[in-house]
Order: structure tokens, then C-alpha cells, then sequence
């Protein structure tokens, strides 16, 4: 997501320590620690404006939140968010969603949210795709055995390279959904891209994907 520059959002950012975490790379292994108890932990890569990761962590009370967000004044959005409705079992992180080994350890996180992320058309920039085998290795290894991505996007060719993506992986497609929302799908939080293709009458497309652990 894409958004101009807001005057004050690393000051703002840098005021709330409590929501953004300053120096993440200390907490990784260490994430119960830091919401004080042992929910599983959700993190969404590209969180944008928060309007999801907030809208969840109302819903779920019981399960911590890690919204993931490299533009700063979109980090400072969401926090604005989190300060208006003071919602404890979010977190917030300020750095690129391609190094997540650098911020969790092997299966500390539980389930992986990529809602409408960047297509990358093009086929020489295919490993920038966050569905690619380069990011699902490094997801596999942060996520707990047997563990979930649920992804969204109105891109019907990102949805569909995905999708060949997560089957050539090893990946179990639990459930897809061509068109989301004529669909029976019940307690979808949308996200303001969401909001704003469905109004334009887009089709949403939606797979919860797992990973198949080998343990027996």
C-alpha cells in the first residue's frame, strides 16, 4: 500500500513503543513473553492501514497479532488505530516482511496472513511474489508443523499462480473461494483495499493453504 508521506509518523511511531516494537530481532523466540501470555500468535505480512489486523484482533481476543508494515507513515495509520481503541493483543513492526527469520524463531508463529499483496506481474520479478517458493520456505520455517496461510487478493493471476505455487510446495488447499463475498463464508474482516474492489464490484479471491509436516 501505497501512501504520501505523513509529517510526524516517525515521531509518532517512536512515541508508542508499547505497539511498535523498536528493536523486534530481541523478541524473536521470545514473542509470548512480550504479550505476556501463550496465545497463538498471528502475524499478517503487509498489514497496510490495519484496518484487518485490528478488526481480528477485536473479533479474536484470544490470539496475538503481529502486523508486519514497511512504509512508516502507513505503520503510523494503523497505530492510530490502536491507540483510539487501546486493543493489547496487537503488535506492530516496522521492517521488511522478507527477513521474518530475523524476528521469529522455527515454529514460534501459529498462522500467516497476505492480504492483497503486490501482484509483480512480471515474470523476471516472480521471486518478489510473497506466494513464491523463495517466501513459502521461509514461512514453513517460521510456522508452526501443519500450519496455515490465508491469503487474499482481487488479482486473479496472482491468485492463480499461487495457487500452483502452495500445490507445487507440498501445500493442502483447505478451502478456496473463486468469489468471496457471494460466497457463504461467514466473519470476513475486509481490508480498506478490499473494501474499496468490492465496491467497484471486483471479485475477492480467497485460499487457506497448510503446510503438510512430515512428523509422523
Amino acid at each position: 500500500m501505497r501512501v504520501r508521506k505523513r509529517a510526524g509518523a516517525p515521531e509518532l511511531v517512536a512515541a508508542h513503543p508499547e505497539f511498535v516494537v523498536a528493536e523486534p530481532t530481541e523478541w524473536k523466540g521470545r514473542w509470548h513473553e512480550r504479550f505476556g501470555n501463550d496465545h497463538p500468535i498471528h502475524i499478517e505480512i503487509g498489514m497496510g492501514k490495519g484496518q484487518f489486523i485490528t478488526g481480528m484482533a477485536k473479533t479474536n481476543p484470544d490470539i496475538n497479532y503481529i502486523g508486519i508494515e514497511m512504509q512508516i507513515s502507513v505503520v503510523s495509520i494503523a497505530l492510530d488505530k490502536l491507540i483510539a481503541e487501546e486493543i493489547p493483543n496487537v503488535q506492530l513492526l516496522h521492517v521488511d516482511g522478507s527477513a521474518l527469520t530475523n524476528y521469529f524463531a522455527d515454529h514460534e508463529v501459529d498462522q500467516i496472513y497476505l492480504n492483497f499483496s503486490d501482484p509483480w506481474p512480471k515474470t523476471k520479478h516472480e521471486k518478489r511474489r510473497l506466494t513464491s517458493k523463495a517466501f513459502l520456505a521461509v514461512d514453513e520455517q517460521i510456522i508452526r508443523p501443519n500450519g496455515e496461510i490465508h491469503f487474499k487478493t482481487d488479482n486473479q493471476g496472482l491468485f492463480e499462480y499461487s495457487l500452483a505455487s502452495f500445490s507445487q510446495y507440498g501445500m493442502r488447499l483447505k478451502q478456496v473461494w473463486l468469489d468471496l463475498h457471494t460466497s457463504t463464508y461467514e466473519g470476513n474482516i475486509m481490508t480498506e483495499y478490499e473494501e474499496k474492489f468490492s465496491n467497484r464490484g471486483q471479485r475477492i479471491y480467497r485460499v487457506e493453504a497448510q503446510f503438510v509436516s512430515e512428523e509422523k
